[in-house]
């Protein structure tokens, strides 16, 4: 059975859920604010949380028939410049109206006293979103999981190709050593958030920061860019609607998102999964990283011969993200359990890059 055969239950359209107890705000103050910057709220107000993500919280918010999505930081410190909310708000504005699979912001909070961080408001999209598992709804369907797969490297090329030198655009980034501060500063954020020594990823870092490829052109750079960040349409599930989780996004080389995707992407021989990613890419039909990028150089015409080094620190990066997350855990500033496993996962990770930079 698929989703075009009958109506997808609510798990399947990635529902919401209970709000965790040490996820929670002052649920009054939020309905003040928000009835008082946007226009058309009506009936009383229910929050429920999206319980797929590891790192930003986002909330489900409703008044009556109409539904919006709240995006905050997570509890206790973060890194600089990581999880930024401005940054977010702005991408999605200057990017709603240039590109179809961008959601559609409302307002941006930046008085911290409302809910305890700054937050943003913006329309929900509804469907269907892969995360760990494959929905089982969607039955065995090689020919599906392809055409997500394609959808998914298309909408990418088409990212790219959004014109930087729009005034709303360009203001999204520094083009401009883009990739050498990348490698500097997730090598800091690195120092900063390790909680034991693990010699390859210094290693990694030096490794990174003498090989920088020259960049070939500059596009808009959405960062994280990942199937479990995708939404596909609840009625075709092979069409793409959505992309989400926009807070890193910044103007530079396009190979860094197609390294990206590259460093979630399993392959049918691997024996798990890449960083936050899932096994799902290992299901007949869905292409591997060698034909993601194949793909990806015949919609763009561009060069792949630099694609190990983005790769490589593609994965370097997930390594330095989850290890922030699982200090947050190790200092008890989050209480979700899912995160207790993550260190194990930082090793895992850096093996891969150094595989992976054996290739260049």
């Amino acid at each position: 059975m698929s989703t075009r055969d009958a109506a997808p239950s609510p798990a399947l359209l990635d529902a919401s859920e209970e709000v965790r107890s040490d996820e929670r705000f002052d649920e009054a103050r939020l309905e003040a604010y928000l009835r008082a910057k946007v226009s058309g709220l009506e009936g009383p107000m229910r929050v429920r949380q999206f319980h797929g993500g590891h790192a930003n919280l986002t909330y489900d918010i409703r008044f009556g028939a109409r539904e919006l999505v709240l995006r905050r930081p997570p509890l206790g410190p973060v890194a600089p410049k990581s999880h930024d909310m401005r940054r977010e708000f702005r991408a999605l504005s200057a990017l709603a109206p240039l590109f179809a699979y961008s959601p559609r912001p409302v307002v941006l909070c930046e008085d911290e006293s409302v809910i305890g961080a700054i937050f943003f408001v913006m329309e929900r999209s509804r469907g269907i979103v892969v995360r760990q598992t494959w929905p089982g709804e969607l039955g065995d369907d090689p020919a599906l999981r392809r055409r997500m797969a394609d959808s998914l490297v298309d909408a990418l090329a088409e990212l790219h190709g959004v014109d930087t030198t729009r005034p709303e655009v360009a203001a999204l980034g520094r083009p401009e050593g883009f990739v050498e501060r990348q490698v500097k500063g997730w090598h800091g954020r690195w120092e900063r958030a390790r909680t034991r020594d693990i010699p390859v990823m210094d290693e990694l870092a030096t490794w990174l920061a003498s090989r920088i490829p020259a960049p070939e052109r500059v596009s808009v750079l959405h960062n994280d860019y990942k199937l479990d960040n995708a939404m596909y349409a609840a009625d075709d599930p092979g069409r793409l609607v959505a992309i989400f989780d926009w807070d890193m996004t910044s103007l530079g080389d396009p190979m860094i998102d197609l390294g990206t995707l590259l460093g979630y992407w399993t392959d049918a021989g691997d024996d798990g999964p890449r960083g936050t990613g899932s096994l799902v890419t290992r299901l007949p039909g869905f292409p591997s990283r060698r034909e993601v990028a194949e793909r990806y150089g015949e919609r763009t015409g561009a060069s792949l011969d630099h694609l190990p080094w983005f790769e490589t620190f593609a994965l370097f990066k997930t390594a330095v993200v989850i290890e922030q997350i699982y200090v947050r855990f190790v200092k008890g500033q989050t209480q979700d359990e899912r995160f207790a496993a993550l260190g194990e996962t930082v090793p895992v990770l850096a093996a891969a890059a150094q595989e992976c930079a054996s290739r260049l």
